[in-house]
């Protein structure tokens, strides 16, 4: 299944509202900063709850963080001098933030394809598995192969270009693979493989 990602309307205009010249400069190199990053990452592949994860921080940060923001913002305005103002200067540091955050997230939500497993793969390692493996000591460990967008080291959810991703990706349940690590090879065996 491909999703474009296109979002309905409500799309985050990011505005520049209480901005300075200085503020602009910033906000522009923090632009470029996110915006090469999503170059970098390029066409990119996400889980189906990932697309999820990553559109719910969207409005998340636009229909509630941002307002709440710029209204707090706006109260420490009106206290007066701002270049004394502690709130003031956090909270458009903050309004900045969030406006880079939604620039990126925007982008990428843009640029990802969205893929869901089918019936046909169930037997055999693909994009968004869930793999348990077991190494030559005995101990078994379950990765999930993900897009850059999700990987989780803690989860062990690992990117599909990774060394264990590569060396994963296509075998079928039983396979021996070997990967190359920091501290040498190690052979791991499929016992079990699963898709959401």
């Amino acid at each position: 299944m491909l999703d474009t990602g296109e979002r309905g309307s409500g799309e985050p205009n990011v505005s520049k509202a209480f901005t300075r010249e200085s503020d602009e400069e910033t906000d522009s190199e923090e632009f470029a900063e996110e915006e090469e990053k999503a170059k970098n990452l390029g066409r990119q592949y996400i889980t189906p709850s990932g697309y999820k994860r990553m559109g719910d921080e969207l409005d998340q940060l636009w229909r509630v963080e941002r307002p709440k923001v710029t209204r707090e913002v706006e109260a420490a305005a009106a206290l007066g001098d701002r270049s004394e103002n502690a709130e003031y200067i956090y909270g458009k540091r903050r309004l900045r933030q969030i406006d880079s955050r939604l620039r990126f997230l925007k982008k990428r939500l843009e640029h990802v394809t969205v893929v869901t497993a089918s019936p046909d793969q169930a037997d055999k390692v693909f994009f968004g598995a869930s793999v348990t493996v077991e190494d030559e000591d005995g101990a078994s460990f379950t990765y999930r192969l993900v897009g850059a967008d999700e990987i989780d080291t803690a989860k062990r959810w690992i990117s599909l270009d990774s060394p264990i991703g590569r060396a994963l990706l296509g075998k079928t349940m039983g396979a021996v693979v070997t990967v190359q690590r920091p501290k040498g090879e190690v052979e791991l065996t499929i016992r079990a493989i699963a898709y959401e």
